[in-house]
């Protein structure tokens, strides 16, 4: 009887020290706290501007908010920057500050700006609401070039975008060497009037969707953005001596506003937004308000 209680003890020493069965949890166990955070909005997406202005005579009194540009405040209103501009006797390249007083004048009937590759009509007139003008209201690269600061603390320096280059006069082209943007055959190389009344500032150039867009040379992107809804995602670049270069139908941006990018430096990649109907770039160079031939400026 001694024995069998030796061989059993260890046994049942064993049993007893196993763990027994698993405790039911009592409540629900608490949720992991994600720690992915929402990705900061790139500095492009311009705040969107309300026609929120006070009534005065003539027009509107908008209080410029932190994050508005000019082009937003012409849009909200549909009255076109250059006249916001003029009515406030101030440069179309001058940055506005928050909190400055905007005077918005009425917008009179005026012909309505045809999209990218569309003559107008010259028939058609804008509805005399605000909320009308908005709707109808369309912005072309000048208004992009002058319009697009971001507004500044009152009393903070302006970015370097925002200051206005001097510009040397419109006969004289002063273009830094540029390279080309793309490796693609050119698709439409017609500069300049096309037939119906179409005008073709640039060139298109096919490319691979989402291959490289490089910069055309030293500068500073001053826009992104597809206010202009023919051209899709655009990018704008400043360079010396007054010259810009656009970069049209992107699918995504790689440079954001204020960055400054060398010439041959990825700055997009390349898509068909817009009215593209296939894979393809936009470019286009101007001198101020005049657009110049890219062909004439490219490496042969």
């Amino acid at each position: 009887m001694r024995a069998i209680l030796l061989v059993l003890l260890p046994v049942l020493a064993v049993a007893c020290a196993s763990p027994g069965p698993p405790k039911a949890k009592t409540g629900a166990s608490k949720p992991q706290q994600s720690r992915i955070t929402a990705a900061k909005p790139p500095r492009w997406q311009a705040v969107t501007a309300r026609a929120d202005g006070a009534t005065v005579p003539g027009g509107r009194r908008h209080s410029v908010k932190r994050g508005e540009t000019g082009i937003a405040i012409a849009k909200a209103y549909g009255v076109p920057w250059a006249r916001i501009a003029s009515a406030n006797r101030m440069d179309r390249e001058a940055t506005l500050e928050i909190g400055q007083a905007l005077f918005i004048p009425s917008g009179a009937p005026r012909t309505i700006a045809a999209r990218p590759g569309r003559q107008p009509k010259p028939s058609t007139r804008l509805p005399g609401t605000p909320e009308e003008q908005a709707a109808a209201f369309t912005l072309d690269i000048d208004d992009l070039i002058t319009g697009s600061a971001v507004a500044r603390a009152p009393g903070s320096r302006p970015t370097v975008a925002a200051i206005a280059t001097p510009r040397p006069p419109a006969t004289v082209a002063t273009v830094p060497p540029l390279a080309w943007p793309v490796d693609g055959r050119v698709i439409l190389s017609r500069f300049g009037p096309k037939a119906g009344g179409r005008v073709n500032d640039g060139i298109n150039v096919k490319a691979l969707r989402g291959g490289p867009v490089r910069s055309a040379a030293d500068g500073e992107v001053i826009y992104v953005g597809d206010a202009i809804a023919g051209f899709g995602l655009m990018m704008l670049v400043r360079h010396p001596g007054g010259i810009v270069t656009a970069y049209g139908h992107l699918e995504d941006a790689l440079a954001d506003r204020g960055d400054r990018i060398q010439r041959g430096q990825p700055i997009a990649r390349a898509g068909s937004s817009g009215e593209a109907k296939e894979p393809q770039l936009l470019f286009q160079i101007r001198q101020g308000r005049r657009a110049l031939d890219p062909l004439l400026y490219l490496p042969k």
